[in-house]
């Protein structure tokens, strides 16, 4: 029954790791695309108001960005059997699903959608913010993530990081090695 035991504590697992992602989810791009751009404007439309084309390109981006947001959440709980909070990292290395075309989809989604924000209300300092909040996650990611999955993932996450593009992301999704 080892097999089954293995399943169960799989399951547990996944269970644990999908609440702290739900805590983190919350946490972190909840305050960084939620309660900052809230704080910012009040999700007042801006005078004078953008247009509805533009608008709709906002609510757009904001709706893509939150699936891809959602998508890579799941794939640290179901796949890494961890959450992306780095109290809790994840201990497999994700590179299932949205992480198939980029290294970095949920900074992407939540830049995205601090930019869908700004589109759907018109404010300059939201793009400014979203430019802000990008250069930080970029600089993040490059000198505190990456040295360290190097370190814990070691050669899988070394090709990984050669094959997919860490911000601009794959026409095709990568298939591994």
């Amino acid at each position: 029954m080892p097999g089954r035991e293995q399943e169960t504590a799989n399951l547990a697992t996944r269970l644990v790791a999908a609440c702290g992602s739900v805590i983190w989810l919350a946490v972190a791009p909840g305050t960084v695309a939620g309660v900052i751009p809230w704080w910012l404007t009040g999700w007042r439309m801006a005078a004078p108001a953008p247009s509805w084309g533009i608008r709709a390109l906002g609510a757009a981006l904001i709706i893509a960005a939150a699936a891809v947001l959602l998508s890579g959440f799941a794939c640290f709980a179901i796949d890494g059997l961890g959450t992306p909070a780095p109290l809790a990292p994840p201990r497999r290395l994700v590179v299932g699903r949205v992480y198939r075309y980029v290294r970095n989809p949920m900074y992407l989604a939540v830049v995205s959608a601090v930019a869908g924000q700004a589109l759907w209300l018109g404010h300059l300092s939201l793009v400014l913010y979203a430019a802000a909040a990008g250069l930080t996650m970029a600089a993040f990611a490059r000198w505190i993530e990456e040295p360290e999955l190097l370190q814990r993932f070691g050669d899988e996450y070394a090709r990984y990081r050669r094959a997919v593009p860490g911000w601009l992301p794959r026409l095709h999704a990568w298939e591994g090695d």
